[in-house]
């Protein structure tokens, strides 16, 4: 079943909500979720509101992530269900003065319900896979020894804002 038939008009489950996070559409984005909706983000655990003011303030300072989402599987139980989703979380940052590409692999869980006739998020969990962090510039390598530690060392389910090195 595709998302688009199962959610309706106007919300295509994740590529849309990924989609309007990706270009700052934050009215957008916030239509995905309902007012009770949770984001359990690597980097941030709190209600969808406040994901979405703390994103405002990352795009603000030019923070850029970029969101691919691959296959989907929803399963639909009444007026609820659980999509996996596949995905891929690029970011690029500044880490010890070097820049590097971070690359997240891993899983979107969205629990959604149907409540007063519209589909929203209820909470989304990420599973991820450790992240690989690669200098852009290849005078940087020297220095990527001091970030491939930090990365090593940070705990399971850290993103890639979490890197404090």
């Amino acid at each position: 079943m595709k998302a688009s038939a199962l959610f309706g008009a106007g919300w295509d489950e994740d590529s849309l909500e990924v989609l309007w996070r990706d270009a700052g559409d934050w009215e957008r984005f916030a239509t995905v979720w309902h007012d009770d909706g949770r984001m359990m983000a690597t980097w941030f655990q709190a209600p969808a509101a406040e994901f979405i003011e703390a994103s405002k303030k990352g795009w603000d300072k030019v923070v850029s992530i970029l969101h691919f989402l691959g296959g989907q599987s929803i399963d639909l139980a009444g007026n609820r269900a659980i999509s996996q989703t596949k995905m891929t979380i690029s970011q690029r940052a500044k880490v010890h003065d070097v820049m590097v590409d971070v690359v997240c692999t891993g899983r979107f869980y969205d629990f959604v319900e149907k409540r007063r006739g519209k589909w929203g998020v209820v909470l989304r969990q990420p599973f991820r896979r450790p992240d690989p962090a690669v200098a852009v510039a290849g005078a940087a390598v020297l220095q990527m020894e001091r970030v491939q530690h930090a990365v090593a060392a940070a705990p399971v389910g850290a993103g890639p804002l979490e890197l404090r090195v």
